[in-house]
């Protein structure tokens, strides 16, 4: 019998308010102006501080379960943050990355 197993994916839009204030508590005035915003984003997720900064989107009542953030994909405007228990391959259909179901552009 095949077990299943918890798969999620989150995008994090770059360019906002949210996305600018993460880590900059931390961070000091020269890695502001070394490190871009996304950088610094990125940087923070892979310190484990996805589960600080949305805390909701983790259910606590199942300690059964570890997931682990396996990759980070880098989009023009956004970071899609790939977590599970294993590292895993996406089914494009259900997956959130625009790129994987904007892939045309249609010109009127």
């Amino acid at each position: 019998m095949e077990k299943n197993s918890t798969q999620q994916e989150i995008l994090l839009l770059t360019g906002t308010q949210f996305s600018s204030r993460q880590g900059s508590e931390k961070d000091g005035a020269a890695d502001k102006q070394r490190f871009t915003e996304k950088e610094r984003l990125e940087d923070a997720c892979w310190n484990g501080l996805v589960k600080e900064m949305l805390p909701e989107l983790f259910n606590q009542s199942d300690k059964s379960s570890k997931i682990f953030l396996w990759q980070i994909i880098e989009g023009k405007s956004f970071l899609e943050l790939d977590l599970g228990e294993t590292p895993f391959e996406k089914d494009r259909f259900y997956s959130i990355d625009p790129y994987s179901f904007l892939n045309e552009k249609h010109f009127s």
